[in-house]
């Protein structure tokens, strides 16, 4: 009777875990370019994807590599988007309003028109992003991110060094 239970706890402690892990079907629909709100996209590849238009609101894409990929207009709204890499991206027009980029890596990325109202950007790096025409971000964010002396600032903002 002892190795069922021991099974059963084994069972269970694994169950948190498999919650958490990515979903294979919302990822092949969002590479598709269907809308995705609330979705589970954790270490999604949407590298080189190009989308316009797209609701990612509140998805997880925690670990995703956006890299050189051109999503504008998209919802990225209360979103995870701890630790992606977006190495190159567009996101003209797209919000990020109360979206979590703690660590993420948005070097080179051009985000004209963008909203970063509310963004967590604890640890972000920024170096030779354009951010000039970006709204609602404000010094405070930006004293948690870094950049270099390529990222493209609004008057009056400054950002630390990598």
């Amino acid at each position: 009777m002892k190795p069922m239970i021991v099974l059963g706890l084994m069972a269970a402690l694994a169950l948190p875990a498999a919650a958490q892990a990515q979903n294979a079907g919302q990822i092949a629909n969002a590479r598709r370019g269907a809308n995705c709100p609330g979705c589970n996209l954790f270490q999604a590849d949407f590298s080189g994807l190009e989308v316009k238009g797209r609701n990612f609101a509140g998805a997880r894409l925690r670990q995703s590599d956006l890299s050189l990929s051109v999503m504008n207009h998209t919802n990225f709204a209360r979103t995870d988007l701890r630790d992606v890499n977006a190495y190159g991206a567009v996101f003209s027009s797209s919000s990020f309003t109360g979206a979590d980029l703690t660590h993420a890596s948005f070097v080179g990325v051009y985000l004209e028109g963008a909203d970063l109202t509310g963004a967590k950007l604890e640890g972000t790096n920024f170096s030779g992003a354009e951010l000039g025409r970006t709204r609602g971000l404000t010094q405070h964010q930006l004293d948690r991110a870094c950049g270099d002396t390529s990222t493209q600032l609004p008057p009056g903002l400054r950002i630390p060094r990598c």
